[in-house]
């Protein structure tokens, strides 16, 4: 029964509410209403008062205008030349990169063929001075000490150097003492400069 009673009373807090709320609308209509009719009763006295207050307008300056319109014109053609001035440049920069690319590209084989030719030719004389070294082991050992002789102790020293030790000893023994001993300085200093573990 209570919460019957409650619900009677709120409801008619509510009504209340909404005919309060739609009378104060009514009166805020009634106000706004009456502020645009006396506004709007008599306004030219006070539109021609207030033109006379009024300092008259300023021509606008027609030379002045057309000078500001040729220089616009004239900014916007400088800057139509500026475009296409990066235009052009842009594309001669992109042929450029081209021909730097292709230019690369014949470096880069260039290059290629370069090593395979070294390559070759390292093999090639790495062979020929095995082939050498080879044929002065075979020799009789007074035979190759004859040559030695008259060759560079320096040029002599990297063929005994790369031959088996047996048949440096006996090229060693036929040669002169002077030879002999310059040989070994150099095949014993060689490796003095390489750095040791």
């Amino acid at each position: 029964m209570s919460a019957l009673r409650r619900m009677r009373k709120s409801g008619r807090g509510s009504i209340l509410l909404i005919c309060s709320l739609l009378l104060g609308s009514a009166a805020i209509r009634v106000g706004s209403e009456a502020g645009k009719a006396v506004a709007t009763e008599n306004p030219l006295p006070v539109l021609n008062e207030a033109s006379d207050n009024l300092p008259e307008a300023p021509q606008p300056d027609r030379d002045g205008l057309r000078h500001m319109l040729a220089a616009f014109q004239e900014r916007e053609k400088r800057i139509e030349r500026l475009e296409q001035e990066i235009d052009i440049r842009k594309k001669a920069l992109e042929v450029a990169d081209e021909q730097i690319a292709k230019r690369l590209l014949v470096l880069e084989q260039a290059e290629e063929s370069l090593r395979s030719l070294l390559a070759i030719a390292d093999t090639a004389a790495e062979e020929d001075l095995t082939t050498l070294t080879s044929v002065y082991e075979n020799m009789k050992p007074q035979d190759a000490a004859a040559l030695f002789e008259e060759m560079e102790p320096a040029f002599a020293a990297g063929f005994l150097g790369r031959m088996r030790p047996d048949a440096a000893a006996g090229i060693m023994a036929g040669l002169t003492p002077q030879t002999a001993y310059s040989i070994s300085v150099i095949l014993a200093g060689r490796n003095a400069d390489a750095p040791k573990g």
